[in-house]
């Protein structure tokens, strides 16, 4: 229902993007509505929004294998933080540094199978340099193994993620952290990146596969990424890999100037990006690996109402089949009916 900002209540959930009058993006569908996000929406002058009321959602306790994995990321994530601070202050960092920090994750994760709920439990507030760092980490780990790679290669293309963004460091925070769209100019510096991943790391360690991580993982299929602007083959398979991690991780994720989207709708837009910048290969070997995690997962409908994720289709993999009470809702069947949110 279309309703005026002044008639939202806390946990309504926002069921399309909302754009000020300039076309910026607001917030992305899905959103839960809070005051936070009222006042947002106040900042840019948004009168009316389109919302599901839904029901409230019952407390749910993480598996306890992912409450094993929680204090192992949190750790993580601070120690991704000290090796950035190394490679600003001193312009390198040390391998046992990386491996002493990412390697208790990989380890906790390499038993973890149900990545979906993995993500769901791992998604806190904070800094987001250092949480998608290591959440790409995560991801690339994940990705390898579903391509073949043996456990030591998986962990080498994990470690690679890890430090695909590491070259942020030598970049103002006046500029990562800005709210607003980046000028032209500013965006000219953030693709500088890269390239000073690429130098840190070389200066650090004698690590080819990292390096390239660092150097190509905005790279894409289609030539229309930076620095070089490579096209299919010449891009490394670890380019591809971190180029599929990080744009799904960056998509879930809360940034300063855009709110988190929900981890199914944004594989949607993954299988759009295979046509063109990212590798078809890579990308439909996660969604495909991903997908099944969903069945299960409690969905929120654009209706307002909240049922399970009970099968995913071999077709039509986006619209799956929901369970709510007693009643089976097949998506696929359905063109007025969307998921909005996933949780556990």
């Amino acid at each position: 229902m279309r309703i005026h900002i002044t008639d939202i209540m806390d946990g309504d959930i926002l069921i399309e993007d909302v754009f000020n009058h300039h076309g910026v993006p607001v917030l992305s569908s899905g959103t839960i509505l809070g005051k936070k996000e009222i006042a947002r929406l106040l900042q840019h002058n948004i009168s009316y929004v389109k919302i599901a009321r839904s029901q409230p959602e019952p407390e749910e306790e993480a598996a306890p294998s992912i409450l094993k994995v929680q204090p192992v990321y949190q750790q993580t994530v601070r120690s991704y933080e000290a090796l950035y601070h190394d490679a600003y202050e001193n312009g390198y960092i040390r391998e046992k540094d990386v491996d002493e920090s990412f390697r208790p994750l990989a380890e906790q994760c390499r038993s973890e199978l149900d990545v979906v709920q993995l993500l769901l439990a791992l998604r806190d507030p904070g800094e987001y340099t250092y949480r998608h760092s290591v959440q790409v980490g995560i991801l690339c780990h994940y990705i390898a193994s579903w391509l073949g790679w043996n456990e030591e290669d998986t962990y080498h293309a994990g470690k690679a993620g890890f430090l695909h963004d590491i070259g942020k460091c030598r970049i103002s925070g006046e500029i990562l952290n800005k709210p607003d769209r980046l000028t032209e100019a500013e965006f000219e510096i953030i693709k500088k990146h890269p390239q000073y991943g690429h130098e840190i790391i070389e200066a650090s360690f004698s690590d080819n596969l990292c390096a390239l991580a660092a150097l190509q993982h905005h790279e894409r299929a289609d030539g229309s990424g930076y620095p070089y602007g490579l096209k299919g083959d010449q891009i490394h398979i670890i380019g591809k890999i971190v180029a599929v991690a990080d744009v799904y991780s960056a998509m879930i994720s809360t940034r300063v100037y855009r709110q988190k989207r929900d981890l199914f709708d944004v594989l949607k837009e993954l299988y759009q990006l295979s046509f063109d910048g990212l590798d078809p290969h890579v990308t439909l070997t996660f969604l495909r690996r991903m997908l099944p995690n969903f069945i299960g997962k409690k969905a929120v409908l654009t209706n307002g109402e909240i049922g399970e994720i009970i099968m995913i289709h071999n077709v039509d993999l986006f619209n799956p089949l929901v369970k709510v009470g007693d009643r089976f809702i097949d998506l696929s069947q359905r063109n007025d009916l969307n998921i909005v949110r996933v949780y556990m």
